[in-house]
């Protein structure tokens, strides 16, 4: 199953390892820390140049994690997931 997170971009839902509301999870200063690492390792992938409210971490077997920058909020990623249902 995909995940289309916004614009043209879909990915793998086997390959989500998480969905984060990006202005509750930034308080924390060791996810600020986290996002800024990916920023300079070329690791980010912003979606939607519109105003960001979520990001999703993605990462292949054998493979670095991908985080996807995206104008949706996490409830909505979350729903189109299917996780949800599972839950």
């Amino acid at each position: 199953m995909y995940i289309h997170l916004g614009q043209d971009t879909v990915v793998r839902s086997r390959d989500v390892i998480g969905i984060f509301d990006l202005e509750s999870t930034t308080i924390s200063k060791h996810t600020r820390k986290f996002l800024e690492k990916a920023e300079k390792n070329g690791e980010v992938i912003t979606v939607s140049y519109e105003l960001p409210k979520s990001f999703a971490v993605c990462g292949e077997k054998g493979k670095k994690a991908k985080v996807y920058i995206s104008q949706l909020s996490s409830s909505t990623l979350l729903k189109r997931s299917g996780f949800i249902d599972s839950l």
